[in-house]
């Protein structure tokens, strides 16, 4: 049994080994913004913006899974921003990858470029060229999110390293069993579990993970002093979630890895990207970096008007924003101005039976030209 699979053996029994008899075995959601605390508050719970059980429980089996100490945070945006805003100062500049999730660089110019913080932008298939001299903080996102770009974390960390830099990488889109960025010499893993930790598309939560105390003590300051705290019951389903984060990881990326080469194949489709194949420009990284190829499929049909016929007259997509759902979804990210063909779709591959849904988007795909 590998280190990866005896983690996900052990996730659904970190609860169970604490419990005295007659105890719940489901986790119990605590819903409380205060606590019964006369006399001197030191040692107990003392107020819902500082700690919650239910998160506590959450934070155990996400830390258990990266190795490292986790901090919950109400979406993957607030977990970025804990890390940004406990992290930086006036003068400090950052460089964010110019095609990742656009959202950071909104914050960016929104919030942290009134404050005398400079961000840069580099693509993720280039992030090592210019060097990181002069950055106070690096951030990657491997596979980039909307296009699939990988860089490779372990020598971007060590170049980042050398230059004085905190390297913080999105781990969104292949969560610990997919990828390991901790491992590689990241500073800080930040996640959106809204997506496929929870995989249930009905709560928004984040985390952050980090192996350096100073980090940690920085951004969970940050959560308390800010109000970025997760609601318990969000912490509860989340928590829920997890528990077969691994059977449904595993199920889509194994779907993804049959399909990618089908879509490839198919008269109707122009170019595909996805990690796993075998002549993707990010292949052989792949395969030294993660663990799985992930269940996100960028496909690129001719025109707009083919893309969202393709999202729309498939049986088995649901059309709609985000991804890592037990349902496929798709969704055309020209429509948000990502750098992308009118007619590129991100596809995100859910927990369907692989052949009913292959039969389902090349049905489709057959009837586009029609």
């Amino acid at each position: 049994m590998n280190d990866q699979s005896k983690r996900a053996a052990e996730l659904a029994h970190l609860r169970g080994r604490k419990l005295s008899k007659g105890e719940p075995v489901p986790l119990p959601l605590t819903m409380a913004s205060m606590y019964h605390l006369p006399g001197d508050p030191e040692g107990f719970r003392q107020y819902g913006r500082f700690n919650n059980a239910t998160w506590e429980a959450v934070e155990e089996m996400l830390g258990h899974l990266e190795l490292a100490e986790a901090l919950a945070f109400p979406s993957g945006m607030a977990a970025i921003s804990a890390a940004f805003f406990s992290l930086l100062n006036t003068g400090d500049r950052i460089l964010l990858p110019s095609d990742g999730y656009y959202t950071p660089r909104m914050l960016s110019e929104r919030f942290l470029k009134p404050f005398g913080i400079t961000a840069d932008l580099r693509p993720t298939g280039a992030f090592l060229e210019g060097g990181f001299a002069g950055y106070r903080l690096v951030f990657i996102e491997t596979p980039s999110n909307p296009g699939l770009e990988l860089c490779d974390i372990e020598e971007v960390a060590k170049a980042a390293h050398a230059a004085g830099a905190v390297v913080v990488a999105d781990n969104t889109t292949m969560t610990p069993y997919g990828q390991r960025p901790l491992d590689l010499g990241a500073d800080i893993v930040v996640s959106s579990d809204t997506k496929a930790t929870n995989g249930h598309s009905d709560a928004l939560f984040g985390h952050v993970a980090s192996r350096d105390p100073w980090l940690l003590s920085a951004m969970r300051d940050w959560r308390k002093l800010s109000g970025a705290i997760p609601g318990p019951f969000e912490a509860w389903m989340v928590h829920r979630g997890l528990e077969t984060l691994e059977v449904r990881f595993d199920r889509m990326c194994r779907s993804a890895e049959i399909i990618a080469p089908r879509l490839q194949a198919h008269r109707s489709v122009g170019t595909v990207r996805f990690p796993g194949l075998l002549d993707d420009t990010s292949n052989n990284l792949a395969r030294v970096q993660m663990q799985r190829f992930g269940f996100l499929i960028g496909l690129t049909l001719e025109s707009e008007e083919l893309a969202e016929r393709f999202i729309d007259d498939c049986r088995l997509i649901q059309p709609a924003t985000s991804f890592g759902g037990v349902h496929t979804s798709a969704e055309r990210r020209a429509r948000w101005g990502d750098a992308v063909a009118p007619g590129f779709v991100r596809l995100s591959i859910g927990c369907e039976p692989t052949e009913e849904l292959w039969d389902a988007l090349e049905t489709t795909l057959n009837h586009l030209n029609a």
